[in-house]
């Protein structure tokens, strides 16, 4: 039998808690449920995770700090705050903190499972299976969450090469905000809006080295990748059409 995706939940409130954790195991996740932050973090430290769903506001140790603490020893699991707070500032500092995605209570079940489908897919919702891309004098590797050249070797989070991808399948054309939202995130909406606008500034630092690669913002439509070795999609269906 396939191995079930071992998912740690962290929430302070019980109730929640183990409403969440019911909800997901009726899905055939297995979940570990801690009450705090610092609980957390000794179930992170000692087994192994495909996904962490984290409250924000816990005693012991907050959301934020956990994250961080996460991310320094894994960079690449998928981090998803459960946050009361709706403040933008807040949500910006749980992105910087680490995490990829965030949800706000109160939210329904069914929500909550698209944002952890979207990230166990490891798919941007495209009908190519490539996983590996040149970006300038670069490889891009998705499967393995990694950039690799003569003066870049970056290590990825996995929303960081979902995004990537997106932009490689799709190089050289415009493509609208919506579309990188809905692809990427699963939803378009103004916060997760900032939150790609976080991410997209991150690949932007990441490839700074080559000089040839710019994700150009399109104001009040979208962005464009450019990558002269890359082919968008379209281009390869022609390609595989003609042979």
């Amino acid at each position: 039998m396939p191995q079930k995706i071992q998912i740690l939940l962290v929430e302070d409130d019980s109730s929640l808690g183990f409403v969440v954790k019911d909800a997901l195991e009726e899905k055939d996740f297995e979940v570990t449920l801690a009450t705090d932050g610092h609980i957390g973090w000794q179930q992170f430290s000692k087994n192994f995770y495909d996904l962490c769903l984290i409250d924000v506001m816990m005693p012991v140790k907050d959301g934020f700090t956990l994250a961080q603490q996460i991310r320094r020893k894994n960079d690449y699991i998928p981090i998803i705050f459960l946050t009361a707070k709706s403040m933008q500032e807040d949500r910006i500092a749980g992105l910087k903190a680490g995490a990829d995605d965030y949800i706000t209570k109160p939210f329904s079940m069914e929500e909550l499972l698209l944002r952890i489908d979207v990230f166990l897919k490891r798919t941007v919702g495209t009908d190519t299976d490539d996983t590996e891309f040149e970006i300038g004098n670069s490889a891009f590797d998705y499967e393995n969450l990694t950039i690799k050249g003569p003066t870049i070797d970056i290590r990825l989070t996995q929303k960081e090469a979902d995004l990537l991808r997106f932009f490689c399948l799709n190089a050289n054309k415009v493509v609208k905000r919506e579309e990188v939202l809905t692809k990427v995130w699963g939803k378009d909406d103004y916060f997760l809006g900032r939150s790609m606008d976080v991410f997209i500034t991150k690949i932007r630092k990441y490839l700074k080295a080559e000089e040839e690669v710019e994700i150009q913002t399109i104001h009040g439509v979208g962005f464009r990748f450019i990558n002269p070795r890359a082919a968008s999609i379209e281009e390869k269906k022609d390609d595989e059409a003609e042979k």
